[in-house]
């Protein structure tokens, strides 16, 4: 009888209105996950979560589509004051980091921990890191996007047929042809390109961002000609890193800007008269000396840039284009710069360095035009 009473006295209380019943322990909810962003500064990430005991770690991890090869997530601790519900901000803060390109796709979720151990993950959310300053339009054309802001459709036809063209000849004699989809961002002006970055260099007028697939550029609709130039450059370097991306290392720059350099064309005649007074004045810089990052010093890397330029010419017109293409593939296999270039044409760079000096002399001894 005592034992049947107990019973019936603890089902009234479980059911009485207002009765305390036990919760368990561990319940992590995130009630809401958003981002804010400040094209190019910084990207906010905002979560709120609660649950039956205080909540003690909470951490955002993230992932930035690019060209890599390993999947790379980074995980940022956020600081916040524990407790059974809360909210917590991380700032991306690119002014520290360094900046991402116009259109950048960030991946990004939450691990929120409780003190009774529960964790919850967020499913992962994904958005575009846009330059919503500008009214951007788009054209898409095979492995080209093109975005635009500035100047009328006839203005972004003409880019277009430009980068199909810059394709074409990129493939014709390096044996190159994009492997990602690319996407080109066409600033207004130099200032307003500048104005995308964090911390850029007073005269950027154009930039590949090799490992995002992506390229800008300011060009007005005045300045036709000079940004067909520069489309070509800049798509050029694109093209050529997807071709020979790997673990192993860079290419030597010589190479990289030569390709570049010849990718737009004929030399520019401001390039042919450094080149042209170089080599009449004994000058000429090494082959191994701008096989790195050319000097700081204007004139000197205006002369590196056309020496690059003459020495990739040299090569396609003496051992034709077919080897170009071999030379990539050698470095993208990881041969040091002088392997690769013995490998595929016989010479280190400096018995290359010798043959293409010597007939530069041989060209200026005969005509003044390089």
């Amino acid at each position: 009888m005592i034992k049947k009473l107990f019973l019936f006295t603890m089902l009234l209380v479980l059911l009485m209105p207002g009765a305390a019943v036990a919760q368990t322990p561990g319940a992590v909810q995130v009630l809401e996950s958003s981002v804010q962003t400040d094209f190019p500064a910084s990207i906010s990430f905002h979560v709120s979560a609660r649950s039956n005991v205080s909540i003690t770690d909470i951490r955002l991890h993230y992932q930035v589509e690019h060209m890599s090869i390993a999947e790379v997530t980074s995980e940022a601790y956020v600081e916040f004051v524990p407790g059974p519900q809360v909210t917590a901000q991380w700032d991306w803060d690119m002014r520290r980091t360094g900046g991402l390109p116009p259109g950048s796709r960030v991946t990004y979720w939450w691990t929120v921990t409780d003190a009774a151990g529960a964790t919850r993950a967020t499913n992962k959310q994904v958005f575009d890191f846009e330059d919503t300053r500008y009214e951007w339009r788009h054209l898409s054309q095979g492995m080209i996007t093109l975005f635009w802001y500035r100047g009328d459709s006839a203005f972004a036809g003409e880019l277009m047929s430009a980068t199909q063209q810059a394709l074409a000849r990129i493939e014709d004699y390096a044996g190159a042809r994009p492997q990602q989809q690319i996407r080109i961002y066409i600033y207004g002006s130099s200032n307003d390109l500048r104005g995308s970055m964090i911390f850029p260099q007073e005269w950027t007028g154009g930039v590949a961002f090799t490992r995002y697939s992506a390229i800008a550029i300011g060009i007005a609709p005045g300045d036709l000609t000079w940004g067909k130039r520069a489309i070509a450059h800049e798509l050029t370097h694109q093209v050529i890193h997807q071709i020979t991306f790997s673990p192993y290392g860079n290419l030597p720059v010589w190479l990289d800007e030569g390709l570049a350099m010849y990718g737009e064309g004929d030399l520019d005649d401001a390039f042919v008269s450094i080149l042209y007074q170089a080599i009449s004045g004994g000058n000429l810089l090494s082959l191994r000396s701008i096989s790195s990052p050319f000097s700081a010093y204007a004139d000197k890397s205006a002369l590196a840039y056309a020496e690059s330029y003459s020495i990739v010419k040299y090569l396609a017109d003496n051992y034709g284009n077919d080897r170009i293409f071999t030379l990539l593939e050698t470095y993208r296999e990881g041969r040091s710069y002088d392997k690769a270039l013995v490998e595929v044409y016989g010479m280190d760079m400096d018995a290359l360095n010798k043959r293409w000096q010597d007939h530069l002399r041989s060209l200026v001894s005969s005509s003044p035009s390089t």
